[in-house]
């Protein structure tokens, strides 16, 4: 993504040549970028989250905090984004939604449909993060439900 957006500027401010392919090409990208990578966040911990009680928590507490937060406001939260997108995906997918300059990329309906595996990704790291935390709440798995950094992923 970054070596386009190089090539863009320079093709453009240097040579005067502009392909607006190559200029959507990079929003293309930076959105698979953090749709597709969200689930792989949340498995490394990587979003942000106001910590001031949890940083300092249990692993019993933590994986209670993570437990209720996954079924309180991550699931319901992914579903409701399917549900409300599933439609507008739908709709793209029916007219092949493509660019509205000519010489732009026509797959938009391919970029939109990115919202649903976002969602079904996320769902899926959620139900593993449940999994996890009851595991622990059980005291089968003692590990610190937030102090996982791939390890045990890789």
């Amino acid at each position: 993504m970054v070596l386009v957006q190089f090539l863009v500027v320079v093709l453009r401010y240097v040579f005067g040549l502009g392909f607006i392919w190559m200029q959507e090409s990079i929003t293309y990208m930076h959105g698979l970028l953090f749709m597709v990578g969200a689930g792989y966040t949340l498995l490394m911990d990587g979003h942000v989250r106001v910590d001031v009680f949890y940083r300092e928590a249990s692993p019993r507490r933590k994986a209670l905090v993570n437990l209720l937060g996954s079924l309180l406001f991550l699931i319901p939260f992914c579903v409701l984004i399917l549900w409300v997108s599933f439609g507008y995906v739908a709709n793209s997918w029916r007219v092949l939604e493509g660019s509205k300059e000519t010489s732009g990329i026509q797959g938009i309906y391919l970029l939109k449909s990115v919202i649903l595996v976002f969602g079904g990704l996320v769902i899926l790291q959620g139900l593993s993060m449940i999994a996890r935390s009851v595991l622990t709440l059980a005291g089968v798995d003692d590990e610190d439900t937030s102090a996982r950094s791939g390890e045990a992923a890789r």
